[in-house]
């Protein structure tokens, strides 16, 4: 695999590793260098990049953007009882434009995700998911978006694209591939109401952090629905991640951001995951703490059970629950004990599901269905798929 925009991993870096054990993740990953070039990614199933486009963060300026604090603590850790290959591919640095950055990293991700590599992006903006978005167009499937982050982003779609409102970009532009996107631990004062009240119309997911505080099982349904996900460090609270740009006091802590990290590693469906908003001036901690999100999300896609398939999805126990006029039939796994719910094809309209689709859900959906309550999200993916 040929990609001239990218850089290798500073020398630095390589000269630490060569001290370190035998048995850190440094010394097991293969990584892009300025003598051996990038590596062979023949059995790679783990990727990651960096990308130092900032341009469009209207609240910093980081010119000398770099993920060395990251490495040097993540090649640091011991991995976890694992099997997989890992490759550190370096890093995209800014284009001539921002567009030309886009255009090299929904290259790269597409190109991965077509050889079955899960790309781990590390970016500067958060405008970024768009080109990691735009990536997957010629995959020709519908895509669900799963952003861990205080805002919606949602944005004017007339206005330029920014880390603020992409979004909105990614609902109005063509290809129209978005099927949902889930926005998960927003905050309501960084939100207009104008923007809460368009999530609902388009039907989107939204939870806010309060919710996710006190239940963070919550996530895991919708993760296992998601294809791409993108983590906005500004969800973290400040207490957490330090930096002088991130100074909400308010958000998740060390322990539910790399939960959250590792629900979307276990999800067989998540083919790419973003880390967004990274400035230079995080102390250690800060730089530690995402060292460990990216460890969690690697531990997270050890541990899938690959129940995406035809053949397992035959093992399923059914369930069909009466409400009113409809009948909702949900399905268990008897080796994990997930639940989903079946969202039915409707063959004599232009549905954006092509046939009948299992919704990941939880025990809890289940239980509210047998008490006649039909489960919001079930009700939403139907909307959607009508319109």
């Amino acid at each position: 695999m040929d990609f001239e925009f990218l850089s290798p991993v500073d020398e630095v870096l390589i000269e630490e590793i060569s001290f370190q054990g035998e048995h850190t993740l440094g010394s097991q990953i293969k990584i892009h260098t300025i003598n051996s070039g990038i590596p062979n990614l023949e059995n790679i199933e783990i990727a990651i990049v960096g990308v130092t486009e900032n341009r469009l963060d209207h609240d910093q300026d980081d010119d000398f953007l770099n993920f060395n604090n990251i490495r040097r603590f993540f090649y640091n850790l011991f991995p976890g009882n694992w099997n997989l290959k890992l490759a550190d591919l370096g890093d995209i640095q800014k284009g001539e434009t921002v567009e030309d950055t886009y255009f090299a990293l929904q290259t790269l991700v597409s190109a991965l995700i077509k050889k079955r590599i899960i790309p781990v992006i590390l970016g500067g903006s958060q405008d970024l998911i768009y080109a990691q978005y735009r990536a997957y167009d010629r995959l020709e499937q519908m895509v669900n978006l799963v952003n861990i982050d205080s805002r919606f982003d949602l944005g004017d779609a007339e206005e330029p694209i920014s880390n603020r409102s992409y979004v909105g970009k990614i609902v109005v532009n063509k290809p129209y591939n978005l099927f949902n996107y889930s926005s998960v631990g927003y905050q309501t004062y960084f939100n207009s109401q104008e923007e809460i009240k368009l999530m609902e119309r388009l039907f989107f997911d939204a939870y806010r952090l309060g919710e996710i505080n006190s239940n963070i099982s919550l996530v895991e349904p919708v993760m296992r629905n998601a294809n791409l996900v993108g983590l906005d460090l500004g969800s973290i609270t400040a207490a957490a991640i330090g930096g002088t740009n991130h100074f909400s006091p308010n958000g998740f802590d060390g322990k539910e951001i790399c939960a959250l990290a590792r629900y979307a590693g276990i999800s067989d469906k998540v083919s790419s995951f973003g880390i967004y908003e990274y400035t230079s001036d995080y102390p250690k901690a800060g730089n530690m703490l995402i060292a460990q999100m990216l460890w969690y999300f690697i531990e997270g896609v050890n541990y899938r059970t690959n129940e995406n398939t035809i053949s397992a999805k035959r093992e399923f126990i059914k369930y069909q629950v009466p409400i009113d006029d409809d009948v909702l039939v949900f399905f268990k796994s008897p080796i994990s004990g997930r639940w989903w719910i079946e969202i039915p094809f409707i063959s004599n309209s232009n549905t954006k599901l092509k046939r009948h689709t299992l919704l990941p859900c939880s025990y809890e959906d289940y239980l509210e269905a047998c008490n006649q309550v039909i489960p919001e999200r079930w009700y939403k993916t139907k909307r959607k798929n009508e319109i």
